[in-house]
């Protein structure tokens, strides 16, 4: 009787199995007598396109230009600094203030802009 038990369950589990493997089958042919969907009618231009060919040209966007840097007596109005709304006449030292200002005292000496241009 002990061996009956691990033999039943042997058999339900490959039953499963087999029925799982029949329900899987392709079902793509229709019946005997079923009328097969009409398929439209092949157009001949394309056809003679060839399909699954893609071509892709990319290529990173162009550096944004920029205009020669102002000289530093132009950005100061004559003063021995830059401050921060005068940097706004020059966008891109508008930008990089904060960098551009090396010691951190809200202005830029002649030294600092001097400095900030070599990195352009």
């Amino acid at each position: 009787m002990k061996f009956c038990k691990p033999l039943t369950g042997a058999f339900t589990v490959g039953i499963l199995f087999f029925s799982a493997a029949v329900f899987a089958q392709d079902m793509s042919t229709p019946p005997a007598g079923a009328a097969a969907p009409a398929l439209p009618s092949p157009n001949t231009a394309d056809m003679q396109t060839p399909k699954g060919e893609v071509t892709v040209n990319s290529a990173p966007a162009n550096a944004p230009s920029i205009a020669p840097a102002p000289s530093f007596e132009q950005l100061s109005g004559g003063g021995k600094s830059i401050s921060e709304s005068q940097a706004e006449a020059y966008p891109p030292l508008a930008n990089d203030f904060v960098h551009a200002d090396s010691n951190r005292d809200g202005k830029i000496s002649k030294p600092e802009y001097l400095h900030w241009l070599k990195q352009l």
